[in-house]
């Protein structure tokens, strides 16, 4: 007779509570991007661009460059930094306090460069604000990749999976319905996080807007530069404020830091192992896509602050803008997820190809001036709705393929992957942008490395399968552990055998 056991144990002092989750959420609220993610480059690129003057180029990385290229090339360096840090910092993820401590001094280190803008704000200091742009993008990504990874932890220690555990050992429901109960519950924490987190940065924009009209932002270049400084050190205390919570009240089951590097090149030499090559394949194309929208952001952002020649007060209407339909199209993708019962793989289908479609629009902007990202609305509108749920749903995807207990070892490992893969979005655009003097002509590129990565992915990624290897993973992973725990016994019982004491029990 075979007794079912639930795939997830429930130990009652890593219980998620619901302060728990509001704290989770509350960290978000903080870490919204707006400092480092929105404004930071606005202010960056502005100052690029006033020290560039009429000439339009700037000494950078051993040549002359354009502004556009500039920031692209300064995306591809601070992704090196966090390859080298990811797997630095990856190797502990998931070791008792080393997962919390990580996050905490990386916020730490994010508050002080929102901090440091605001004595950033005359074209002189352009190079100390390649810096602060550089570090900035490390430390938010750095934060956001440790924060999130917690949610797939958290899901599954809600009473409502303690639930499922018990009717799925009790056999009423099926490994599939149990599986597709954690999927959802996954879902609901991470699209609510990003709902609420919406919502809150509609709030802090309006906020914002007030100060940047008590600072005049729209009298003078000068008052527009500190306007935005001022902003990024406003929307960094925000954060700090609101992310404490998270700090104190997030429970910890990790276990102690004995095996760190080992343990993670154990990680990397399992997932490098042959599973087929269409396989590794489509997860090569996930990181390209993932790239391809980041550069596509930057392009568009880009563009986006030449168009309204960097002025704080429109970015900030802006924002608002793409925000709230940020928040409504995270809010329909959740509410058609549960309504049809779709997976998460059929969410992420769609939201790939809306990044294909984005590419596509923009490169329509190469052959004409009427539209393909000419005009405000196209900034806004089309982003936020249909392609913005990609911070979510791409997480959750992750969360898919992650091993249970894993969760901060393989998001880390998953991270360095990625930003490995991220170089070759910016540097290309940049290349492109010096070669042709058109900051469109990037969408040529990234039209067609999003389409190629959406089709492998759309075609053959196959979820069912990942569970089968998460499976193998973790049974290989005990299995090692027991040949660990026997050979210990082993050796002790032959030295007792020759000592005639028992070498567990010393006195001085």
């Amino acid at each position: 007779m075979t007794i079912e056991t639930a795939p997830d144990k429930f130990d009652e002092r890593y219980r998620t509570t619901k302060k728990e989750i509001y704290a989770y959420y509350s960290y978000y609220v903080g870490n919204n991007g707006l400092t480092l993610f929105n404004f930071a480059p606005s202010a960056f690129q502005n100052l690029l661009s006033q020290a560039a003057g009429n000439e339009g180029t700037l000494p950078f990385a051993g040549k002359s460059r354009s502004v556009n290229s500039i920031v692209l090339l300064s995306n591809g360096i601070s992704f090196a930094i966090q390859v080298v840090l990811f797997l630095i910092l990856g190797s502990f993820a998931d070791f008792g306090n080393w997962r919390p401590n990580i996050l905490i001094v990386q916020s730490f280190f994010a508050y002080a460069i929102g901090f440091g803008w605001i004595g950033v704000h005359t074209e002189d200091k352009w190079r100390i604000a390649t810096g602060l742009y550089i570090v900035g993008l490390v430390v938010y990504q750095t934060t956001f990749t440790f924060w999130n990874a917690a949610f797939p932890g958290l899901a599954r220690n809600t009473p409502e999976m303690k639930d499922k555990a018990d009717a799925y050992i009790a056999g009423t429901i099926t490994r599939d319905e149990y599986n597709y109960a954690d999927s959802l519950m996954r879902s609901r924490l991470a699209n609510v996080a990003l709902c609420i987190q919406s919502l809150a940065e509609v709030f802090m924009l309006a906020i914002i807007i007030g100060i940047m009209f008590g600072l005049k932002v729209k009298d003078s270049d000068a008052n527009n530069n500190w306007g935005l400084s001022v902003i990024i050190t406003f929307g960094s205390a925000i954060w700090l404020i609101v992310s404490l919570p998270w700090f104190f009240l997030e429970t910890s089951s990790g276990t102690g830091p004995w095996e760190k590097i080992h343990r993670y090149r154990r990680v990397v030499a399992d997932l490098a192992r042959p599973q087929g090559h269409l396989e590794a394949q489509a997860e090569s194309r996930y990181f390209l896509l993932g790239d391809s929208l980041n550069t596509t952001f930057t392009v568009v952002t880009t563009l986006q602050n030449t168009i309204v020649a960097y002025n704080a007060l429109q970015l900030a209407y802006l924002l608002i803008l793409g925000i709230t339909a940020q928040g409504l199209g995270i809010f329909t993708f959740w509410w058609c997820q549960k309504r049809f019962k779709l997976g998460t793989k059929t969410m992420f289908n769609i939201v790939a190809v809306s990044i294909v479609s984005l590419d596509a629009w923009g490169m329509i902007g190469v052959w004409t001036d009427r539209f393909g990202f000419h005009n405000l609305w196209e900034f806004w509108i089309y982003f936020g709705f249909l392609v913005c749920p990609w911070y979510s749903y791409s997480q959750i995807m992750i969360s898919e393929v992650t091993p249970r207990g894993h969760e901060f070892l393989f998001f880390s490992l998953f991270s360095i992957v990625g930003k490995t893969s991220s170089f070759i979005g910016p540097v290309v655009s940049s290349a492109i942008i010096d070669r042709t003097n058109n900051s469109w002509t990037p969408f040529y590129f990234l039209f067609s490395l999003s389409l190629a990565s959406c089709l492998v992915l759309v075609l053959f990624v196959d979820l069912k399968k990942s569970q089968v290897e998460q499976e193998k993973f973790l049974e290989g992973k005990a299995r090692r552990l027991v040949e660990k725990l026997e050979a210990s016994n082993s050796g002790l019982a032959n030295e007792k055998g020759v000592t005639g004491r028992d070498v567990s029990r010393t006195t001085k």
